[in-house]
Order: structure tokens, then sequence, then C-alpha cells
């Protein structure tokens, strides 16, 4: 097969699945250890590869909890923010939803309008230097249960401290032992204030969990959806309503979610006509970016030039962003395409 790292390089991309401080480069998140010394992380770039190499999905989470835990002041918020929107123009992303844990932040200390005021501030600046455009999607760390429940959809939904980004609200961390069911109500709430429904289901879980998450939640997107394959009428429903899957395909061997690449069922979701996008999820976690997971995705799928754009409009589709910019990102996808391949 052709090369396709260069052309995928320059595409202009959307990403949908990808968390606030799981996008911390190793960078960032030394520096933000050095600022916080008590921490285990280490402050060292280099040692950081290994801290980040996970046993299983519940160990990843406790090392991702440490990573939050040296997010404490507004100004480590705004600094993380704007420095994950400078990764992120870097690979062409034009357009990105952000998901973000605002309760893991105020039950440290931040001021609530302190928090909002400092990602909306690297919001606007990112999008002023970079051109890249930010919005949130505020999830539960399910771990965390009801009280962050109930926290977040505050958060989300009170005039005055929600956050003028904000398009939708998310359910994360682990799944087992964490049934979708009883965050009916925040979904209802946050529904109810014009929030988008994107909840994690179907990742170490089977299909059970993904159908709650349609059926209790409201979802119009589904955080990863690994086992979704196991059941055809899921995916049956999921291709007839266009409900997109966010998929992390690096994600999900890190997390041993999957055994191996060659056996991630991308292919079988699509096969199926499941409207599929991709995404990095804690890209610098899992050593990938959005470039190498597009990479990934069209070894996966046997994909040429024109396969991998129509795989980056999925996701424009599938995105919140308004109906001029998505005609407008999509356009931009089609003209960066047909260039390419003139020359």
């Amino acid at each position: 097969m052709t090369d396709l790292h260069p052309f995928i390089a320059g595409l202009p991309k959307a990403e949908l699945h990808v968390h606030h401080v799981g996008s911390a480069s190793p960078r960032i998140v030394s520096e933000l250890a050095a600022r916080h010394p008590d921490s285990k992380v280490p402050t060292d770039p280099e040692a950081l590869a290994d801290y980040f190499t996970f046993t299983d999905f519940a160990h990843f989470i406790e090392v991702y909890l440490s990573v939050v835990d040296l997010v404490r002041t507004p100004e480590d918020v705004r600094l993380l923010t704007f420095e994950v929107a400078r990764d992120m123009a870097r690979q062409n992303i034009r357009y990105a939803e952000l998901t973000v844990t605002p309760y893991s932040s105020t039950r440290r200390g931040i001021d609530e309008r302190a928090f909002m005021a400092a990602i909306e501030d690297a919001r606007k600046a990112a999008e002023a230097e970079f051109g890249t455009v930010l919005r949130w999607c505020f999830d539960i760390p399910g771990e965390a249960g009801l009280e962050s429940a109930a926290e977040t959809a505050r958060l989300a939904t009170t005039d005055g401290i929600r956050p003028e980004g904000l398009v939708s609200f998310g359910l994360g961390g682990p799944e087992i032992g964490v049934p979708r069911p009883q965050f009916k109500p925040y979904f209802d709430r946050a529904r109810a204030a014009g929030l988008h429904s994107v909840p994690h289901a179907g990742e170490t879980t089977g299909p059970e969990t993904v159908w709650d998450a349609l059926r209790e939640l409201g979802a119009e997107r589904i955080g990863h959806g690994t086992s979704s394959v196991r059941d055809p009428e899921l995916l049956a429903c999921l291709a007839e309503h266009r409900i997109a899957l966010e998929v992390c395909p690096t994600s999900n061997i890190a997390t041993r979610a999957v055994a191996t690449l060659d056996e991630h069922p991308i292919r079988a979701m699509v096969d199926a006509g499941v409207l599929v996008t991709v995404n990095s999820d804690d890209p610098p976690m899992f050593g990938t970016d959005l470039n190498t997971e597009y990479a990934v995705a069209a070894r996966l799928l046997g994909l040429d030039e024109r396969g991998v754009a129509a795989l980056a409009k999925n996701a424009v589709e599938a995105s919140f962003l308004d109906p001029a910019g998505k005609e407008r990102l999509a356009a931009e996808i089609d003209t960066y395409t047909e260039d390419w391949l003139a020359r």
C-alpha cells in the first residue's frame, strides 16, 4: 500500500473522543509534576513512557487519576488546555470536542468559575492563534458515583457557570460495576438544557451497556462501543439511526479492551454500516496521536487516500458543529484530497 502518513499529516480533521487531562503531552505533564513535587508522577518526560505502561484498565484509571491530581490551580488548567490545542493544531485538527471532567478539579478546590474562565480563555486564545476550534463535553467520572453526576449536571446546566463552548454531556471512567441507568436523571437534565448525550459504553463490558446508553441516556454517539459487534441487532440499530461510534484503536489495545490490533472490531463495525469515527482518546498516555490512529485505521480497513478522507468526513458528520461549519470543514477535506491526488 501507498504510505499514507504524509497525506494524513496534512489532512484537515475533526476529533470527537479525546480527554482534556489525558491529552497532556509528556512536556506538559512533567512541567505540572515539577510544580507539584508531592506527586508520584515522574518529572522526567522520558520516564513517563514507562509510567504510562498499563497492565489493565483499572491500572490505567489509577495512573490517569494521578495525572488529574496535577491540575490544581486555574493556571494549571489554562496551561494544559492551551497546550493541548497547540498539539492538535500541529496535526491539522481543525475542530475538537474535548472531554472535560470539571468535578475532578472542583473537588480538589479549584473555584468553579475560575475553572470555567480558564478553559474558555484558553479556547478563545487557541482559536485566535492556531485556528483550532474547541468545544467541550463535560463528563461524569463514573468511579466517583452519583455525587459527581449531580455536580457535573449542575455545572453543565446552571446559567452563569456553564461555559459558552459546552456542547455535550458524557460519562467516563470504569464501566464494570458502574451501571448506566443510574445516571439517567442527570442526562435527562443535561439534554433538557440542550446538551447532546455522548456516554462511554461497551468498552470493557458487553453490548448491554451500549443498549443502556441508548435507551436510558439517550445517547447520540457512543464512546468506544467496542463490544457492539457481538450483537447484530445493536449494530443494525446504530447503523439505521446513524449513531456514531467513537473508535480509539490504540487506546483499546493499551487498556487491554482488545487483545491485538489485528483483532480490533473496526472492520466489523464498518461492514455493518455503522458510522465510525477515529479518535485518540488519551494520546500521550497511549503513545499515539490522531494522525497515527488514522494510519492504523487505514491499515485495518484497507483504505486509500479517498477512503481516509471519507473517514475524516465521518467525524465532521457526527460532530456537533453547526451546519455551516460542517459544510466548510467537509469542503476543506475534499479540496485537500483532490489537490493531493492531482499532484
